[in-house]
C-alpha cells in the first residue's frame, strides 16, 4: 500500500489518492510548470490511521446530532475531534516512510518545507474548500514533519471544514486527506492570479495580485495587494492599482516575521511589467492545460517564478452591477470584490470568538476574514473588510455565497460601530450610510447561466458569437447562436507561447501547425456544422515581442496599433502565414471540419486581398461552396473602397467597430483621457457602417459586425438590423438578449411595412 508518492507520480485524475491540491501539484509538475519539488503523504495513510487507531467510531459519535449552525457547539465538536486525532500516535510504517521521503527531498542538510493539507473533496470545479484545512510553514526536521502531518490530518475537522462539508453535502468520513510536503520558497514577491477577472467574470481578463514578501499575508488578507489586469487575448496590461504596503512577512530564524518596508518602497509597484506579463502567460498555460479557469498562487525567489498551487475557479456564477447607483451619503470606499447591493446592521468581528454575535441579515465587518469565519459569513448579507484584495478569503467566499463584498477599505472597523445601518454596493466598492434602496438586479443573467435554446426566437438576421478560449467552445455552442462570427487567434497563439518565427528557425514548423490546429479543431468540432469564422493572427509587434524569442524578430514601433500588423505581415512573411494556413487545412481536410472559414484582419488595400487570395489558392484553400473568405472592416480605406473589395472576390465582411471607431475619430481606444469621447455611436462611424452594409448587399456579400459595439449598445444592433445587416456577432453573455432584440426589431419592421402597404392601398 503506497503511503508516499512523488509529485511527478500523480496527476489531476488522482484526487482520491493525492487530494485536490496534491493532484494539481503533480499535474503541474508533469506539465513542466515551475513547481517547487515535494512528495505527498497519500489519503490511504490517513484512512489507515483512522482504522488502526480505532478513532472512526469516536468521531462519528461526536458529530451525531450536532447543530452545525450553532457556532459554539461546532467549535466544541471540532476541538474534541482534533484532540482525539493529535493524541494518538501515527502507525510506525507510515512514520518511517514520511521520514525517508523528507530526507530524500531535503538532502544532507535539513531544509524548510511546507506541510499542506489536500482533501479528496478539495479544489473541485463546484466546491473549492480553499483554506478549510491547515498549512504548516517552515517545518524542519523529520520528526517535526511527522508531527505536522498528524496536525494536518486533524485539521480536516476544523470547525470551518466541518461546516463547509455539511453545507455542500459531503460525507465527513468519505472525504479523505492527503498531505503534500513541499520545499519552501523564500519569496521576495508573492501573490495569486485568476484566469478570469473575478468580480465581473470577464473571461478575457487575467487578474494578478502581488505583494512584497511571503504569500501568507495576501492569502489571509492581512495586506492589500497591487492589482494588475492583463488582457488574455494579447497579454497586454490594461489596468494597474498599486497599493501601499507598510510591512511584509519574511522568514527569519525559522519563523515568518513582520518586517517594516522602507518608506520609499511602500508605494512602489510590486512587479515589473515583464513579471506581470510572464505570470499572465503562465495563467494562460494553466487554463489551457486544465480547460477550466484557474485560481493559482505564485512566488518569486531570486528572480524565478514558481507556481505553488492551482485550483479551479468556483465562483463563475454570472454577476452584473445594478442598473442604478443608490442615492445616499458615502462613508468610505474600498476594493469591489463581489457584486450586489444590500443593507443591514453592522456587526464588527475581530476574532472567531466573536462570530456568534453575527445574526441573519447582519453586515459582517472585520479587519480581514479567514476560513473560521465561514459559518458567520453564511448568515451575513454582506462583508466589509479593512484589508485584502479581490482574491482574498473574504472576496472568494463572498462570491461563492453570492453576497456583496468590499475589501481593502483600510478603515471599516474604525469608521463603523455595531448596530450602524449601512448599505454595501459590492459592484462599485462603496459603503453608504443608512438603508439605501436600489432597483433589483436584471434577470437576464440567471437565464444565461444555463444556455437557453428552447423557445429562442427565430430571426432572419443571423446571431453569431465572438470567442477566443477553447474551453468555452462546448458551453457556448449550446447557446442559440448560428455560429462563430469571430474566432480570435491570439489566445491560442499566446497559449503556444513561442514566436512563430522561432519555430521556423529551429525547424519545428509542424509542431506549431499541430498546436494551432488542435486549438482550432475544438471550436469547429463544437459548432459543427455551423460556420466558424476564424480571424487569422492579428498580433501587433509589441504583442509578438512578448512571446518566447519575440525580441529577436520584432521591431520596436512607436505606435504598434497602426503599425506592422494584419495582412501586411502575411505578404512580407509568407512562410509564417503558410504555417497558419496549414493548420486551417489540417482542421478542414484532416478532420473533415469544413465549417472552418477564414477572415483577414486589418486590411488596408485591395491589392493585399488579391495577393493573399493567390497565396491561399496556391496552398489549396480556394473559395468554394464550403469555404468562405471574409475580410475585416477596421480601416477607413475599406469603407471608401468597399465596392472594389467586393469586386476583388470576397464572401463576407465583418466590421471591427473598435478599430474603425478609433481610426475614424482619431482617438486612441486605450486613452484614459479621451475615453469619454470614444463612442461607436458617433454619426460618422454609424454612417460608415451603413455604407458598408448597403454596398455589400448589392454585391451579395455577407455583412456582419464583430466589435464590442453590439454587445454594449443595443441601439447600434437595432440600427444595423434596420439597415439589413446579414449577421451580428456578440459576446457570449449578450447572445440571448441580442437574439430577442433582433427578433423584436424584425417584427416591428414587418409591422411598419404592413402599415405602409395599408396606407398605400387606402390612398389608391
Amino acid at each position: 500500500m503506497a503511503y508516499i508518492v512523488q509529485f511527478q507520480d500523480v496527476g489531476k485524475d488522482d484526487i482520491a489518492l493525492a487530494g485536490g491540491k496534491g493532484a494539481n501539484l503533480g499535474e503541474m509538475t508533469r506539465a513542466g510548470l515551475p513547481v517547487p519539488p515535494g512528495f505527498i503523504v497519500t489519503a490511504r495513510a490517513y484512512f489507515n490511521f483512522l482504522d488502526v487507531s480505532g478513532l472512526r467510531e469516536q468521531l462519528v459519535r461526536v458529530l451525531t446530532g450536532l447543530d452545525y449552525n450553532d457556532t459554539r457547539a461546532l467549535n466544541k465538536a471540532s476541538d474534541t475531534i482534533k484532540y482525539l486525532i493529535t493524541s494518538v500516535g501515527i502507525p510506525q510504517d507510515i512514520a518511517t516512510d514520511v521520514k525517508k521521503a523528507y530526507r530524500d527531498l531535503s538532502g544532507p542538510e535539513d531544509a524548510y518545507v511546507a506541510v499542506r493539507s489536500s482533501a479528496t473533496a478539495e479544489d473541485l470545479p463546484k466546491a473549492s474548500f480553499a483554506g478549510q484545512q491547515a498549512t504548516f510553514l517552515n517545518v524542519m526536521g523529520e520528526d517535526n514533519v511527522v508531527d505536522a502531518v498528524k496536525r494536518a490530518w486533524a485539521s480536516l475537522f476544523e470547525a470551518r471544514a466541518i461546516f463547509y462539508r455539511q453545507e455542500r453535502g459531503f460525507d465527513h468520513f468519505k472525504v479523505g486527506i492527503a498531505i503534500p510536503v513541499q520545499k519552501m520558497v523564500e519569496s521576495e514577491k508573492s501573490g495569486v492570479l485568476f484566469t478570469v477577472e473575478p468580480l465581473t467574470n470577464d473571461r478575457d481578463k487575467i487578474e494578478i495580485e502581488a505583494i512584497f514578501g511571503l504569500g501568507e499575508a495576501i492569502v489571509t488578507g492581512a495586506v492589500t495587494p497591487d492589482i494588475y489586469i492583463v488582457r488574455k487575448s494579447d497579454l497586454q496590461i490594461v489596468d494597474k492599482k498599486v497599493a501601499n504596503q507598510p510591512w511584509k512577512l519574511e522568514l527569519r530564524e525559522g519563523k515568518n516575521q513582520h518586517v517594516e518596508i522602507a518608506p520609499e518602497l511602500r508605494e512602489a509597484q510590486k512587479l515589473t511589467n515583464d513579471e506581470i506579463v510572464e505570470l499572465a502567460r503562465f495563467g494562460v498555460i494553466l487554463e489551457d492545460h486544465y480547460k477550466f479557469p484557474q485560481d493559482a498562487e505564485w512566488a518569486i525567489e531570486g528572480g524565478n517564478i514558481y507556481i505553488v498551487q492551482t485550483r479551479p475557479v468556483t465562483t463563475l456564477a454570472p454577476v452584473e452591477a445594478p442598473e442604478v447607483r443608490p442615492a445616499g451619503e458615502v462613508i468610505f470606499e474600498g476594493v469591489a470584490a463581489s457584486s450586489g447591493i444590500t443593507s443591514g446592521p453592522v456587526k464588527i468581528v475581530h476574532s472567531k470568538e466573536e462570530l456568534g454575535k453575527v445574526e441573519e441579515g447582519d453586515v459582517l465587518v472585520a479587519p480581514m476574514t479567514n476560513p473560521d469565519f465561514v459559518p458567520a459569513m453564511k448568515r451575513a448579507v454582506a462583508i466589509v473588510t479593512d484589508s485584502g484584495g479581490r482574491t482574498s478569503h473574504a472576496a472568494i467566499v463572498s462570491r461563492e455565497l453570492g453576497i456583496p463584498s468590499i475589501v481593502g477599505t483600510g478603515r471599516a472597523t474604525t469608521m463603523l460601530k455595531d448596530g450602524d445601518i449601512i448599505t454595501v454596493d459590492g459592484a462599485r466598492g462603496i459603503v453608504y450610510s443608512g438603508e439605501v434602496r436600489a432597483r433589483a438586479l436584471p434577470e437576464k443573467r440567471a437565464e444565461e447561466a444555463v444556455p437557453v435554446t428552447v423557445g429562442a426566437p427565430v430571426t432572419a438576421t443571423k446571431i453569431y458569437v465572438n470567442l477566443a478560449e477553447p474551453e468555452l467552445a462546448e458551453r457556448t455552442a449550446a447557446l442559440p447562436v448560428d455560429g462563430v462570427g469571430l474566432l480570435r487567434a491570439e489566445f491560442t497563439i499566446a497559449g503556444i507561447g513561442t514566436h512563430p518565427r522561432k519555430f521556423i528557425e529551429e525547424g519545428r514548423q509542424q509542431e506549431f501547425i499541430d498546436k494551432l490546429a488542435d486549438g482550432l479543431r475544438s471550436f469547429a468540432q463544437a459548432f459543427y456544422p455551423r460556420p466558424v469564422v476564424y480571424r487569422t493572427t492579428d498580433f501587433k509587434t509589441n504583442e509578438y515581442r512578448e512571446l518566447e524569442g519575440g525580441e529577436k524578430f520584432e521591431p520596436q514601433e512607436a505606435n504598434p496599433m497602426i503599425g506592422y500588423r494584419g495582412v501586411s505581415r502575411y505578404i512580407k512573411e509568407r512562410d509564417v502565414f503558410e504555417m497558419e494556413l496549414a493548420a486551417i487545412k489540417k482542421v478542414r481536410n484532416g478532420w473533415g471540419l469544413k465549417n472552418l472559414w477564414v477572415m483577414l484582419p486589418f486590411v488596408r488595400k485591395v491589392s493585399e486581398v488579391e495577393d493573399l487570395k493567390k497565396i491561399m489558392e496556391e496552398v489549396g484553400l480556394k473559395r468554394s461552396a464550403d469555404f468562405k473568405l471574409w475580410i475585416m472592416i477596421e480601416v477607413p480605406s475599406t469603407v471608401f473602397l468597399i465596392e472594389e473589395f467586393c469586386k476583388a472576390g470576397i464572401d463576407g465582411v465583418s466590421i471591427g467597430s473598435n478599430d474603425l471607431t478609433q481610426l475614424i475619430l482619431g482617438i486612441d481606444r486605450d486613452s484614459e483621457l479621451l475615453a469619454p469621447e470614444f463612442d461607436e455611436r458617433d454619426e460618422s462611424v454609424m454612417q460608415a457602417m451603413f455604407h458598408v452594409i448597403e454596398v455589400t448587399r448589392r454585391y451579395g456579400v455577407t455583412s456582419s459586425i464583430c466589435g464590442q459595439a453590439p454587445s454594449t449598445y443595443p441601439e447600434i444592433t437595432e440600427a444595423l438590423v434596420r439597415h439589413e445587416i446579414t449577421s451580428v456577432s456578440v459576446n457570449p453573455d449578450a447572445v440571448v438578449e441580442t437574439r430577442r432584440l433582433v427578433a423584436s426589431t424584425e417584427q416591428r419592421m414587418m409591422l411598419e411595412m404592413l402599415e405602409r402597404l395599408r396606407e398605400a392601398g387606402t390612398a389608391a
